[in-house]
């Protein structure tokens, strides 16, 4: 007789009787069909959303200033793309709280509302503190999401491909960035609408792609990891079989569908509270906390630093007018694009922590060599692009790696508050000082103080290539489990 699968015990357990599951094994051992790239599709567009704000903004930036629109100073710029990064890191911090304790499907609907009513309002702003007030507010929503789909993304998709789905789901930041460069300056070049109407237009169409995303989210299911440690088990043995019979029912089956899986052992116990989670953070992953810190810090301050001021130094160093920026910003989105889409299957077979070096390395070594260049007065626009596309073909592929890392080197009890202390210290070190000091750089006479600030970003690069190879972590093809046990795998 074939062996049984073992059923997830009933809803009403305790932390006095554990729970016996094959629930993760179940999950990781589908083969990919049709669910799953519906489900990157519904929580993916998340990043798309992100990349077509911040890239609207930093082209528009030179806009913004005219005074037919907002009249905005280069500081001012400088401090409405660190208002909406803010936004962000308040959004993750207090929404990936509620995403380990409230379920991560009912936080994912909640933020994208915010984000609709932000970027809706962004587009009917009347002068600097209204528009920074409604930055902030887009980036509470767009915070608030990356907690939740990258913990709802990582536990629904199987171990073999976590990697390069990972990648590839935050890579599409990139497309949303090729979009927003590509209709900020289709619209601003038309002259069919005037530009006082074309800059509040360009955040309208966000607002419309966010209502789009609301139907395609409304058949993504919780996550069973979730709630077989929230004492939901029926629900969530429920949840897996549903997934089962999508995949079969689109024509794909489950190989060895009796054989003898891996099951993991929990005692059910909620939710952990915020104290639990920093002591285990501190105490036993403590190193990867370390490690992680670094590769937010990192990125952060590279991405933020160079893409919410580039319309600036385009305008300013490289003589480029006002709606020719987009022409520029294109092909940066696209080396970011084509970076994780091409080099994330090697996160899943060279492995993560070569691989996680390699990208930080290269991208690090770029940035010394666009660094140098630049205070020495001889890039143009055109070759200082053609270095940043380069630059960000790697630095893109390493900024999506360090989102898959603080989501699969924790516990899954804490995963999604993880996920946002590092995307806010990073962010806040990274997002909201880079912005207003290069902002500020930008004003300085000469090419040389932005030069260093440059220099900064390369030395941050290299310096988390270095932490990656002492504290980096083999994850790929295991399951979340084994990378890290789940904190109610144990009494506590």
């Amino acid at each position: 007789m074939p062996a049984q699968r073992p059923r997830t015990v009933a809803s009403d357990l305790t932390d006095a009787q554990p729970l016996r599951t094959t629930i993760p094994a179940r999950l990781d051992r589908l083969p990919w069909s049709r669910f799953h790239t519906l489900l990157v599709a519904a929580l993916g567009v998340t990043w798309i959303l992100d990349g077509l704000e911040v890239t609207i903004v930093g082209t528009l930036g030179p806009v913004l200033k005219r005074p037919d629109t907002l009249s905005l100073t280069d500081a001012q710029v400088g401090e409405a793309a660190s208002a909406y990064v803010a936004g962000a890191v308040l959004g993750a911090l207090g929404f990936g709280w509620a995403t380990d304790r409230m379920g991560r499907r009912h936080i994912f609907v909640i933020t994208l509302a915010l984000y609709i009513i932000g970027v809706g309002l962004s587009g009917l702003s009347w002068n600097a503190t209204s528009f920074m007030t409604f930055r902030m507010i887009t980036g509470f929503g767009i915070g608030g999401e990356y907690a939740a789909i990258n913990s709802a993304i990582d536990e629904l998709v199987p171990a073999r491909v976590r990697g390069r789905v990972d990648l590839f789901v935050n890579g599409t930041f990139w497309a949303g960035a090729a979009l927003g460069a590509g209709a900020s300056m289709g619209l601003l070049k038309s002259q069919l609408l005037p530009v006082p109407v074309v800059w509040r237009l360009l955040f309208v169409i966000g607002a419309i792609l966010g209502g789009a995303v609301v139907v395609l989210r409304r058949w993504v299911p919780e996550s069973p990891r979730w709630l077989m440690t929230h004492r939901r088990g029926v629900e969530a043995e429920s949840v897996v079989e549903q997934i089962e019979r999508r995949v079969h029912a689109g024509g794909v089956e489950t190989t060895a569908i009796n054989e003898i899986l891996p099951t993991v052992t929990i005692y059910p116990a909620g939710s952990f509270s915020l104290l639990d989670c920093l002591k285990v953070m501190i105490g036993d992953y403590r190193s990867r906390a370390a490690y992680v810190l670094v590769l937010m810090i990192a990125q952060a301050f590279l991405y933020n630093a160079v893409f919410f001021t580039y319309g600036l130094v385009l305008t300013r160093y490289g003589h480029v007018a006002d709606e020719r920026v987009g022409l520029y910003i294109f092909p940066l989105a696209l080396g970011n694009l084509l970076g994780p889409l091409l080099l994330g299957r090697f996160f899943d077979t060279i492995g993560r922590r070569r691989m996680i070096a390699i990208s930080y390395g290269v991208s690090g070594a770029l940035m010394l060599a666009v660094s140098w260049l630049f205070g020495d007065n001889v890039l143009t626009a055109f070759t200082q692009t053609v270095f940043w596309s380069a630059i960000f073909f790697f630095a893109s592929a390493a900024a999506s790696a360090a989102y898959l890392t603080a989501s699969e080197i924790f516990p899954l009890e804490m995963r999604a508050l993880a996920i946002a202390l590092f995307y806010a210290v990073g962010t806040l070190f990274g997002g909201v000082a880079a912005p207003m000091l290069f902002g500020h750089l930008i004003e300085e006479p000469g090419p040389l103080p932005l030069a260093y600030g440059y220099l900064a970003s390369a030395i941050l690069m290299l310096a988390a290539a270095a932490v990656t190879l002492k504290w980096g972590v083999d994850a790929e093809g295991q399951s979340l489990e084994t990378v890290a046990a789940p904190l109610s795998s144990s009494r506590r």
